[in-house]
């Protein structure tokens, strides 16, 4: 019954149609019916359904002051706090990310959510798709995620959205998940609009050294970043960040 309500609520906002896809990004083209990864579905996991029902204890809540949400997965949930407090404590921002996320999570989650209602940030961070890269097909990965900056954008138009590449994963060029990460972040950078307010940025390159390795300094596990990672992925958005919110 809930997807089912998640699905009504994407089509009452113009979201889920093949025509908005090829709108927003023109390497996406139309698919009826719309992939897995476009559809809500909540995650299987606990955790994942303990994260969700502590945030939805904030609808219904004053988050008319938040200027700056976060949304994705573990990476963007586990965000290093010394980090975090230093480069957006000074901007009102919540984290809203959670262990295990997809796409399709992220949109079922998105309809349950403040989002459009006191909250109303100035911009929206966006990381999102590692855990979906299981898919091979990098189109319906890319699809799920432009469907998310769709139902963003829908529900709180005023917003700005930056959408950051989905981070380089293994520890060297050959890991198998490498050519998928490209070419999703490849895809989902023409989501880029002005129109819409939508900002596409690839911190991920930054993570590797001269030879492509993502050292275990980076990220210990080769995915999720240490506080040295967190530390350059602040640092190489910031730029664009003061851009879009000032300091």
């Amino acid at each position: 019954m809930r997807a089912a309500a998640g699905l009504a609520l994407l089509a009452a906002l113009g979201c889920g149609s093949p025509a908005a896809a090829q709108m927003l990004c023109d390497r996406l083209p139309p698919r009826n019916p719309p992939p897995a990864e476009a559809r809500p579905a909540p995650v299987a996991l606990e955790w994942w359904q303990q994260r969700q029902q502590v945030l939805e204890q904030l609808n219904g809540t004053d988050l008319s002051g938040v200027r700056l949400l976060f949304l994705g997965d573990s990476i963007t949930q586990n965000w290093a706090a010394p980090i975090f407090a230093q480069f957006y404590g000074h901007r009102a921002a919540l984290n809203m990310g959670v262990g295990s996320d997809t796409t399709q999570g992220m949109l079922w989650r998105l309809a349950r959510s403040p989002l459009g209602a006191s909250l109303k940030p100035e911009l929206v961070v966006l990381m999102l798709g590692t855990n979906n890269a299981h898919n091979p097909r990098s189109d319906e990965v890319a699809t799920g995620i432009a469907e998310v900056v769709r139902m963003i954008h829908a529900r709180s138009p005023s917003s700005k959205i930056l959408l950051l590449g989905i981070l380089p994963r293994g520890a060297t060029p050959q890991d198998p998940f490498r050519p998928l990460v490209r070419e999703v972040n490849n895809l989902i950078s023409t989501c880029a609009s002005e129109a819409q307010r939508v900002t596409f940025l690839d911190p991920g390159p930054l993570l590797l050294d001269a030879a492509g390795n993502l050292s275990e300094v980076v990220a210990p596990d080769r995915l999720h970043p240490s506080a040295v990672g967190y530390a350059i992925i602040a640092t190489a958005i910031e730029w664009k960040m003061r851009e879009l919110m000032g300091r």
